[in-house]
């Protein structure tokens, strides 16, 4: 039995077809259209659109595809009314991660996608530019910069303090340790950031003293035995700046403790020059150690010389 075939027309701009079943189907016409274009995400809806299929619709929008565009409906299919077109750009893409480089061809819309489509995986803290939700452009260089936070310590010296004391039964000659001295340790907490491993950054969390350090006592011995005395002047001279002293006649090399008759301060020093020549001096003291026992003022003093024998 023969199926009749009916056409109807309809409304201007599509017509009916009935078949024998009883079928019924609309088809457009070639008349003006309102479609949706959506390029990546972004929709742009027209009105009027007289093209006859999409790749029509989309060289006519000056919205032509490359090859490797993603297209739906594809582009030989028709319009109609209603109808929501999708294109999806292929993008070349450089990402430079871990000290290389991704070349990257995909359709993903934005970097973060861009990111996870070739495997890049990224912490909450790693720098991402442009940013994870930006926009994927035709051509776009992608940096990720890896980050680190890390807590470190560092431990700095604490230098100790050296005590000094006296003990009259030790000679004047001996100076001795102790009590060792030992550096104590402060330890300081740092926040550190890293940059591709490169520190950026560091902050100070705070400090401690974790081993205290132990004072040195170092002991000088007092004890001075004497031996034969003298007395007269004693005056001063610039020699070599230190706890030395001019006399005619004692050995060079030998010491004498000099004793100011007028205040009781007394210092001892080496002879290691001769003089003074001159009638009632018995010694020329260096002038630091004339300082010890008498104002430079003075210019020449009364003293007692005792030679020192231990």
């Amino acid at each position: 039995m023969k199926k009749a075939l009916f056409i109807i027309i309809a409304p201007i701009g599509s017509y009916l077809i009935f078949s024998g079943t009883g079928e019924e189907r609309t088809f457009e016409t070639g008349g003006p259209k309102d479609v949706t274009v959506s390029i990546d995400g972004s929709a742009v809806p027209f009105s009027g659109a007289s093209s006859g299929t999409v790749g029509d619709l989309l060289g006519e929008l000056r919205s032509g595809t490359m090859e490797g565009d993603r297209v739906f409906p594809a582009r030989d299919v028709r319009l109609s009314s209603g109808m929501t077109v999708f294109v999806e750009r292929e993008k070349k893409v450089a990402i430079k991660v871990d000290g290389g480089t991704k070349d990257v061809v995909t359709h993903a819309r934005t970097v973060e996608e861009a990111l996870d489509e070739a495997g890049v995986a990224t912490e909450e803290d790693d720098i991402v530019k442009p940013a994870r939700g930006a926009r994927l452009d035709p051509e776009t260089d992608i940096t990720v910069t890896r980050v680190e936070i890390r807590e470190e310590t560092v431990e700095k010296k604490i230098a100790f303090d050296t005590e000094e004391t006296e003990d009259d039964e030790l000679s004047w000659r001996k100076r001795v340790v102790t009590r060792k001295g030992e550096n104590g340790v402060r330890t300081y907490r740092y926040r550190v950031s890293y940059h591709d491993g490169e520190e950026v950054g560091r902050k100070l969390l705070g400090s401690e003293v974790t081993r205290e350090p132990v004072t040195e006592i170092v002991t000088q011995g007092t004890y001075v035995k004497t031996g034969k005395s003298h007395r007269g002047a004693a005056s001063w001279y610039a020699h070599t700046g230190t706890m030395a002293a001019a006399n005619p006649w004692l050995p060079m090399g030998s010491y004498v403790k000099v004793t100011n008759m007028d205040n009781g301060k007394s210092v001892i020093v080496k002879i290691n020059d001769r003089g003074p020549f001159v009638p009632g001096r018995i010694i020329d003291l260096d002038r630091v150690a004339f300082a010890e026992i008498a104002s430079v003022g003075a210019g020449v003093i009364n003293v007692k010389m005792e030679e020192v024998v231990n």
